[in-house]
């Protein structure tokens, strides 16, 4: 028996099912999968850096929500670009996640466009939300990270730093991401606005 699939406590188990989507035979033990992903991860990023689609409204749709995931994850994952179909701990009934992701989509294009919150605050919002739909098995909040990052910097920003060590990892640092964003949970947005400049 390996550590493979014993996920930190205030992870998101996979079902056995996504479990089974697995595609590297090699990845034994969770120090393998955590190092898979990172790669796969920064094959994605790379991928949506150069994307012909840079633009607020080429990220602001559902096909590109979809392609970076499977960018991110697909290397690893036999499911990766596809919404989860299993019920969570965390995130909404997967049958909504659809209708909840497009009207996302669409009131994060209405703030771009009337300028309703700063540029910081509306790409925190964006990540907040699409972590609260949970759309994916596995790997939501590193790409809703990557989709902020991506927004604010087409909004004329900076990345953000998202407290400047690795939310993998248990740990004092991942304890006050979730904590953050469990405030922008109950509708105060501030502590994650200033965890993501940390």
């Amino acid at each position: 028996m390996t550590d493979l699939f014993q996920e930190p406590n205030d992870a998101t188990p996979l079902a056995p099912e996504e479990r089974e989507g697995l595609l590297q035979s090699w990845i034994t033990y969770r120090a393998d999968l955590n190092e898979a992903e990172q790669e796969n991860i920064v094959k994605g990023a790379n991928w949506a850096r150069r994307s012909r689609r840079r633009t607020v409204i080429g990220i602001l749709n559902d096909e590109f929500v979809r392609e970076l995931h499977k960018k991110m994850f697909g290397d690893v994952w036999n499911w990766a670009g596809s919404y989860r179909q299993t019920e969570r701990n965390i995130g909404i009934e997967a049958y909504r996640i659809p209708n909840e992701l497009g009207a996302l989509l669409g009131d994060v294009k209405y703030w771009v466009d009337q300028e309703t919150y700063r540029p910081d605050e509306i790409a925190v919002r964006f990540h907040h939300r699409i972590v609260k739909i949970h759309p994916f098995p596995n790997g939501n909040g590193r790409h809703a990270r990557l989709l902020a990052d991506m927004l604010i910097e087409l909004l004329g920003g900076e990345p953000f730093t998202w407290g400047g060590g690795s939310l993998a990892d248990v740990g004092e640092l991942r304890k006050n991401y979730i904590a953050a964003l469990q405030a922008a949970d109950g509708f105060n947005i501030g502590p994650l606005l200033e965890f993501a400049r940390s």
